[in-house]
């Protein structure tokens, strides 16, 4: 019997995350709620780019609804970078109400313990005692490129010294704004500090990531550091997102580092250009565009380039589609599992159900 889940939010993962809800045979889709007024009273198929292919389940942007519906699961791609309470508080009702939740935010959720406040995770877990159901929050990066990836590879180590996660990344066809301009702060004056870089944001953001590594390699993280530099725009040009203009934030690279003893054990490293003669002293993809890049020093020591593509975009379009997938792929996992607040380090690997989802 198919899954019944409903579906919240249609930006940049969720859109792609619906298509594959609709296309997958595995999925009922019940609901979909949207957060923009336009989209209110749209087919769910429209607003995942397959008009052709009416589903009749039309848009609402009533929470309250959605739990009406009485799902078996609810995919949770709304905005979380920008109002984390807000996503935390809408997790916490579905999970109450007995409804499994898959998604993409609250990022802290992927791996919580030390990095959210303890308020909040009990708040969660609580709900999700109460309503017997379970959570289960990934990504790309933070999500599979730094945690499945080396964790997979760190298993054939006889000792690791160190893991480093890299994502090496041109940005500019992004069409994020309120994450290019409002969190990375690109296109702001250089003296402005961005959302991202203000005191132990980055190590919130990926903390989840460093934490997860950890208890992954049986190691206790003593200290989370940070740093970060970034480069302005030699003159003005345009991204997907908007305008960059001359001397404005066009390049950042940033470092999250877990100290085990002293030593940097697990280091994420981020180096985000919007044009590819940024930052030319930095690290350079293995492919056009961008990719993830695995170091681990130990033995044996490994360098694993993650080089995304797709029919229908370039490695921004692909990294978002892989991340979409795992969200959605991961659902019969999350059902049938326990209660309570699920992880890369116990949810299995499910393929996705290629031959049912159309390429085009």
């Amino acid at each position: 019997m198919a899954i019944r889940v409903a579906h919240i939010g249609t930006g940049n993962v969720g859109r792609l995350a619906l298509r594959q809800l609709i296309a997958d045979p595995r999925f009922d889709l019940v609901a979909v709620c949207v957060s923009s007024p336009e989209k209110v009273g749209r087919d769910a198929a429209e607003l995942a780019g397959m008009e052709h292919e009416p589903t009749g389940v039309l848009a609402t942007d009533d929470l309250a609804a959605i739990v009406d519906t009485d799902p078996d699961c609810a995919v949770y791609c709304a905005m979380g970078d920008t109002r984390p309470v807000q996503a935390l508080d809408d997790c916490a009702r579905l999970l109450s109400a007995g409804i499994d939740v898959v998604g993409s935010a609250p990022v802290s959720l992927q791996y919580p313990w030390g990095v959210m406040p303890p308020k909040a995770v009990t708040k969660v877990e609580a709900a999700a005692q109460e309503g017997e159901s379970s959570i289960f929050i990934t990504g790309v990066d933070p999500g599979f490129a730094n945690d499945l990836v080396p964790l997979a590879f760190a298993s054939t180590c006889q000792h690791v010294d160190q893991i480093r996660c890299m994502e090496i990344a041109d940005y500019a066809t992004y069409d994020g704004a309120a994450v290019m301009f409002d969190v990375m702060g690109f296109g702001k004056p250089m003296d402005e500090t961005p959302m991202l870089f203000l005191p132990g944001v980055l190590g919130m953001a990926w903390g989840t990531t460093i934490r997860l590594l950890a208890a992954g390699l049986g190691v206790t993280v003593d200290e989370i550091a940070e740093r970060w530099e970034d480069e302005p725009a030699p003159e003005t040009f345009d991204i997907a997102a908007g305008s960059v203009a001359e001397g404005t934030r066009a390049a950042v690279r940033f470092e999250i580092i877990g100290k085990v003893g002293g030593r940097d054990v697990i280091v994420i490293e981020h180096l985000t250009r919007l044009r590819g003669d940024l930052g030319a002293s930095w690290a350079q993809p293995a492919q056009a565009g961008g990719c993830y890049r695995v170091e681990i020093v130990g033995e044996p020591s490994y360098r694993v380039d993650i080089c995304p593509t797709s029919e229908h975009g370039d490695h921004n379009h692909a990294a978002i589609v892989a991340g979409a997938g795992r969200i959605v792929n991961a659902i019969p996992a999350v059902v049938d599992g326990p209660s309570g607040i699920r992880t890369a380090l116990d949810v299995p690997l499910v393929a996705g159900g290629t031959a049912a989802v159309p390429t085009r």
